[in-house]
């Protein structure tokens, strides 16, 4: 099995929940609150460690409470702490998120702390767990100029590179040609596009785009609908995996795909097998309420 480098941020979330999100001016009286782990980056390292990959995490937190969350977190997922940065005079990043328990409707304020402050040199710094990983893998949760370097020195220094555009925002266009398999979700795919990706021919054609800037391999993830892969050779869609268990929870459904996929492709697997598998752990995770602790093991995907 290869080594995987994932490079992104951890947050911790404060969820709390009442009948209503409040508005200007306005104290509502909640019913819960939970603070728990996330951030993108986060859970997808969270993922592919808990299915057994050899797992590097770049990013940055400070040394208070909520980084003693992560280390622990990260201890016991056996993800290797190594490349995680600690800056006591930075607090760890925090996400606020108001949550209506009737609709599941949210509104989120995210303060990125140490993680904003992720810096060229501290991926230089890291540069060696980079280039013993085989598979590279990041989102857009860290400052831009920062992810475009981080993927420029990986596919320098020779990894297999997968990039997930979320939250989207803009990236360079020479960055396209750094990407071997680019993952975004129809609304990610529309931003890139500035055209709505929803029917099955839009699909179609918004891969041939993408293939035309220079990604080697695109994967549209489609939610219920499923995925769309293409790359220059072969194109094909693959249904939503079918469950026993009933929906609970799709947060965290795409970072608990990219992570299996980073997983799968250090395994060697052939990329239908490896996007059926992927989109299997993806289904599971709904099952089960939250972020990273809804990530499955390798012995929950291999006996569902």
């Amino acid at each position: 099995m290869n080594s995987i480098c994932i490079f992104g941020v951890f947050v911790a979330d404060l969820c709390f929940f009442a009948e209503k999100i409040p508005v200007k001016g306005e104290t509502v009286l909640g019913k819960n609150h939970i603070i728990g782990p996330g951030g993108k980056g986060s859970n997808q390292a969270i993922a592919a460690a808990r299915l057994g990959g050899n797992v590097n995490f770049i990013t940055k937190i400070g040394n208070d409470q909520n980084a003693k969350m992560a280390l622990k977190l990260y201890e016991e997922a056996g993800i290797n702490t190594g490349s995680i940065i600690q800056d006591p005079n930075q607090s760890t990043g925090v996400a606020g998120i108001m949550i209506n328990e009737k609709t599941g409707d949210n509104a989120i304020n995210i303060v990125p702390g140490a993680a904003g402050s992720i810096s060229n040199e501290d991926i230089d710094n890291n540069i060696d767990f980079i280039k013993k990983s085989e598979i590279f893998l990041t989102q857009l949760e860290t400052p831009n100029e920062v992810t475009s370097y981080a993927l420029n020195r990986a596919k320098e220094t020779g990894s297999i590179t997968i990039f997930n555009p979320a939250p989207a925002s803009d990236i360079k266009e020479s960055d396209f040609k750094c990407i071997d398999y680019f993952t975004p979700n129809e609304t990610e795919a529309s931003f890139y596009l500035g055209k709505k990706v929803e029917s099955k021919t839009e699909i179609e054609v918004a891969a041939k785009t993408f293939l035309t800037k220079g990604v080697k391999n695109i994967v549209i993830t489609l939610g219920p609908k499923g995925l769309y892969f293409a790359n220059s050779d072969e194109s094909f869609f693959i249904e939503v995996y079918s469950l026993k268990d009933k929906v609970i929870d799709t947060t965290g459904a795409g970072d608990a795909f990219n992570g299996a996929f980073a997983y799968a492709l250090s395994n060697n697997l052939k990329i239908k097998d490896a996007l059926e598998f992927s989109n299997k752990v993806a289904a599971i995770s709904t099952t089960k309420a939250g972020a990273a602790n809804s990530m499955p093991s390798i012995n929950e995907v291999e006996t569902y």
